[in-house]
């Protein structure tokens, strides 16, 4: 049985507004044997692709190596864009050593919402998946649960958007509460490909453009969030 425990603490500043929300990283990263091409931050591998996004996106020209010289690069981008990250998983246990979200058991969730309150700033959470089973937005509905809050549907393209509204103060009862938006990007794992593929907007681009793929259609979703 291998023990999986996130390697990195949420990275959040006082005046982050959005938060990316994932699950775990790659096993390597928690025992420290990294590929060359890996960062040691927040989505540092190479073949998760997200910050190969952000990269063409914004022509940051990053580098992708184990130095520290990467790892700040990528601080840099989160400080400046008031972006945070706050994977949801905080431990899991595997029988096989891989990423797959469906092979985590007796789950350990770090309390988003505790850090939502810690940070009134953040009003938007960017989950890097759906609501598929072991997802960032499964477990966050999940975590909802506990505090008797659940998700309400905004916009039911992809990516789907919802809101919760978090209660004020007792105090403040004549307020409504603080809304936080939930964006389920595609998830920049090789398996979401497929289902991209499927998508009638993917469908219609490629038909237009055959040299357009799904790298193209992440970044053109990514590039409204990020």
């Amino acid at each position: 049985m291998f023990k999986h425990k996130h390697p990195y603490p949420p990275f959040i500043k006082k005046d982050t507004t959005k938060l990316i929300v994932g699950t775990l990283p790659p096993p390597r990263f928690s025992t420290g044997e990294l590929l060359e091409k890996d960062v040691d931050f927040c989505y540092g591998s190479y073949y998760n692709s997200l910050w190969l996004f952000i990269d063409k996106i914004h022509q940051l020209n990053l580098r992708y190596d184990n130095s520290r010289e990467a790892i700040e690069e990528r601080k840099q981008f989160l400080i400046q864009r008031k972006i945070g990250v706050c994977d949801i998983v905080e431990s899991c246990e595997r029988d096989k050593i891989d990423a797959s979200d469906l092979g985590m058991k007796n789950i350990k969730l770090r309390n988003i919402i505790s850090y939502l309150k810690a940070y009134p700033n953040i009003d938007t959470l960017l989950f890097t998946g759906g609501n598929s089973k072991n997802g960032p937005e499964y477990f966050f509905r999940k975590h909802l649960k506990d505090y008797n809050l659940k998700l309400e549907l905004v916009n039911n393209d992809i990516p789907r958007i919802h809101q919760v509204v978090l209660p004020g103060k007792a105090q403040e009862s004549v307020k409504k509460g603080r809304i936080i938006k939930t964006v389920s990007l595609t998830s920049g794992s090789g398996a979401a490909n497929i289902s991209i593929s499927r998508l009638p907007l993917y469908k219609q681009l490629k038909a237009e453009n055959p040299e357009f793929n799904t790298f193209d259609f992440r970044v053109m979703q990514y590039s409204e969030y990020f």
